[in-house]
């Protein structure tokens, strides 16, 4: 296995430490624990994602959806049946799953659907006025300082 060297990537950044455990962390995961259950992203507008999960099997009261500082949790359980079934073939892997997704500090989670066993969820950016870019003027005086305003 090859090492990727991320420090001159951070040589002139500050407070990207979160970044670079994610990189670290992407590095060490193994293939195959991203392979149930698949799933795309796909960017739907300007400030507006959507993740589609195929959850084929699963109802609404099997599938949990969590949202915690900056992570998307998705775990899925499908409850036991009373009933025994005889399977000539299973291929509709009903099996319990988690997945978490890391997301930008800006992103909310909107909403979510369940149809066709695809699981729709709803993400947008919502960055606060105060995180936006704003001008700043130059003096040629005194030097002015720039004033937080109260939320």
């Amino acid at each position: 296995m090859q090492t990727i060297d991320f420090a001159p990537l951070f040589r002139n950044s500050v407070g990207f430490d979160r970044m670079r455990r994610l990189l670290d962390a992407s590095a060490r995961m193994e293939p195959s624990a991203n392979a149930y259950p698949p799933y795309n992203i796909v960017q739907s507008g300007e400030d507006t994602y959507r993740i589609t999960m195929a959850v084929a099997g699963f109802s609404e009261q099997d599938l949990d959806i969590t949202a915690k500082e900056n992570t998307l949790i998705i775990s899925g359980k499908i409850a036991e049946s009373a009933e025994e079934k005889l399977f000539l073939h299973r291929g509709i892997a009903g099996r319990a799953f988690e997945r978490r997704f890391d997301l930008e500090d800006h992103i909310k989670v909107v909403g979510a659907g369940l149809v066709n066993g695809l699981l729709n969820i709803e993400l947008e950016r919502e960055v606060p006025e105060e995180s936006r870019p704003r001008k700043i003027s130059i003096d040629t005086h005194e030097p002015k300082r720039v004033e937080k305003k109260a939320a």
